[in-house]
């Protein structure tokens, strides 16, 4: 073999290695894409979907419910121990999205004055589908000549869903329920201080 012959087959053999060696990175590339979701999920204490309220379950729940409330969603599901509500957005003409909330209120201790609140929030995405529907008008006394009708129907089709992170917007929903848990207490104290006042004078 010819010095040039063999140079020319080093070189077509150098680059099938090199395209192999591509093609495993890009297999392996392309899995941990693949895996990267549950990957992320480092289950560290955190990072967490829930808060330890200083009230009972009913109480914790119920400012949960008054939360999701005063910001414009509706009740979907209200149980004494969790509570589901749901709000519509659109961001742009041809983008829906909806956001609801999951809440489920556990009891912490024995003497059922503490509650715990775990919270998720679900995002959907939805884009405007359009499609044509075509129809044909029959014109009995002309007889075999039809004139096309055109029109455009519109649809909802989801195009995304994801959990809501933990992080900021768990915080402010966390902090509103708190304050509604300082705010209901402080008006049955209120109610209890004035109770025997009122029958006083009567």
């Amino acid at each position: 073999m010819s010095a040039s012959l063999t140079r020319t087959w080093l070189a077509a053999v150098a680059a099938a290695a090199l395209l192999a060696g591509c093609g495993s990175l890009g297999s392996e590339s392309g899995a941990s894409r693949r895996t990267s979701v549950y990957q992320n999920e480092r289950f560290q204490a955190d990072e967490t979907f829930s808060r330890l309220f200083d009230a009972s379950v009913e109480d914790t729940c119920e400012a949960a419910r008054r939360a999701l409330l005063s910001q414009g969603y509706v009740i979907t599901t209200g149980q004494p121990d969790s509570i589901s509500g749901r709000k519509r957005f659109q961001p742009d003409g041809e983008v829906h999205v909806e956001l609801s909330f999951n809440i489920v209120c556990v009891p912490e201790g024995n003497g059922g004055k503490l509650a715990t609140a775990y919270v998720s929030a679900l995002q959907d995405r939805y884009a405007v589908k359009k499609s044509a529907n075509s129809t044909s008008l029959g014109v009995s006394a002309i007889g075999s000549i039809s004139v096309p009708l055109s029109s455009t129907q519109e649809s909802l089709v989801k195009v995304a869903s994801e959990t809501v992170p933990a992080g900021q917007f768990y915080d402010r929903f966390f902090a509103l329920m708190q304050r509604l848990l300082r705010d209901q207490g402080s008006a049955t104290a209120a109610t209890t201080a004035s109770g025997p006042r009122d029958a006083d004078t009567r």
